[in-house]
């Protein structure tokens, strides 16, 4: 006769290799298996010019003010289509955590016909695709970093908003050439909230939580560098970003919004012209105060390129440049928007000045020490997130401005010394007024 203890181990180690057996051939699949490794994380809300965590989880510990230092890296859903190239979504989103970083930008939008695109028609969703958007949330959670996910392009890299226009036209609409007919086109309108309210409804189909609900989500951005450079277009983009957030709002109330705009100042901002790069830049449509004063814009989004927006200016021009553009959002953030302020995208190129040091250092440094002034003070300057980070074997996806960090130890640093004095900052002052 068995021991008693035996008779009940025996079942206990049945359904144990069972679940094994399942967990390893279908674990891609399983909504089970990824629910009870979730971690607990909270949502991030505003709080006037600073973000806020609410109900944070262990992975949130010592911080309910935050300040972000994060990363892009746009490739993620590209990368987790086939699962044979997931590993390498899950090793950007381990090495980023183990840099300290929290949060990372990426596209949740591909428009076409293409193998690997989103939307292959209006309101047409290539599922597989879908589910390669699923598996880099899931990561994402599974190592605390936050997504802001960019729902179409400006340019026409991944369709853009040429290819909305195209649909229209094959669909024999009457509709403008001009691709700026994509913020105005009623048609073409209608085709962006179809696709967003696909995304804002979309229930997991790994972790089985829906998007709306998914607090890994940090941020949705409406477009990736909108501009509408036709004539008199300022007015049709303001339009657009209305009406755009306030639907986003009717699905989502629990997400923040932000509009992706690069930070130029528009025409009518005149006292601002000094700050913008190049007379150029006031004609593009958009506008940083007006653009991000809208009340479901929930944060500021600013871009950051000296090497492509000043070209021929040597190094100490372009950090001059720099250090102005940074201020001059900060302080728009504190005193006159009243929101924060993230620099989504900060990139620069790899030469090496006179002194040796790798430009994107120099810039990158000029940024980091800003926001963590912004932050010792509680100020609207956010965070920023550096443009872009690889890993080996997503070279299809560099610019002149993306690199492996490990490959740089000198910028990888850098960048890990800014996560970690911004955490010591808030784990230090909640300890000192007594919060646990």
């Amino acid at each position: 006769m068995e021991p008693p203890w035996k008779v009940r181990l025996y079942p206990l180690l049945g359904i144990f290799l069972l679940v094994s057996l399942l967990y390893l051939n279908f674990s891609n699949n399983l909504t089970f298996s990824v629910l009870l490794w979730q971690p607990k994380m909270g949502f991030v809300s505003t709080n006037s010019t600073q973000f806020i965590i609410i109900n944070g989880g262990p992975g949130d510990q010592d911080l309910s003010t935050l300040y972000i230092n994060g990363w892009n890296s746009y490739w993620l859903m590209q990368e987790s289509v086939w699962t044979p190239s997931r590993s390498k979504v899950s090793k950007m989103l381990k090495k980023g955590a183990e840099l300290g970083l929290t949060v990372c930008r990426t596209w949740a939008f591909s428009d076409g016909n293409g193998s690997s695109a989103l939307q292959v028609s209006p309101g047409v969703f290539n599922e597989r695709v879908f589910q390669g958007l699923d598996y880099v949330i899931v990561e994402a959670r599974k190592h605390h970093i936050r997504l802001i996910l960019s729902l179409v392009n400006n340019l026409n890299a991944f369709g853009g908003k040429a290819q909305y226009v195209k649909w229209a036209q094959e669909a024999g609409t009457n509709v403008s050439s001009s691709d700026d007919s994509f913020f105005s086109n009623p048609t073409i309108k209608d085709y962006y909230k179809t696709y967003i309210k696909a995304i804002m409804t979309r229930k997991n189909s790994i972790s089985g939580v829906s998007y709306s609900d998914e607090p890994a989500i940090f941020a949705w951005e409406l477009m990736n560098e909108p501009r509408c450079a036709s004539s008199s277009s300022a007015p049709v983009l303001q339009a657009w970003i209305t009406e755009m957030a306030a639907f986003i709002k009717s699905l989502d109330r629990r997400h923040l919004v932000t509009v992706g705009i690069e930070g130029f100042y528009g025409l009518n901002t005149t006292n601002k012209s000094e700050v913008n790069p190049g007379e150029w830049a006031a004609s593009l449509g958009s506008d940083f105060i007006q653009n991000s004063a809208i009340d479901n814009i929930d944060f500021a989004s600013v871009h950051a390129y000296p090497d492509s927006w000043i070209p021929h200016a040597d190094s100490e021009a372009k950090a001059n440049y720099l250090s102005l553009w940074v201020d001059s959002h900060i302080s728009d953030g504190e005193f006159v928007l009243r929101k924060p302020v993230l620099f989504t995208e900060v990139g620069s190129t790899r030469h090496v000045n006179n002194k040796g040091l790798y430009d994107l250092d120099v810039l990158l440094k000029i940024v980091y020490n800003k926001i963590y002034d912004s932050a010792k003070k509680g100020q609207s300057g956010a965070g920023a997130l550096i443009w872009q980070l690889l890993v080996e074997g997503v070279e299809e996806y560099s610019d002149r401005f993306s690199f492996v960090p490990w490959n740089y130890p000198s910028t990888y640093k850098l960048i890990e010394a800014q996560s970690y004095r911004l955490r010591n900052l808030f784990a230090k002052d909640r300890k000192e007024r007594g919060v646990p």
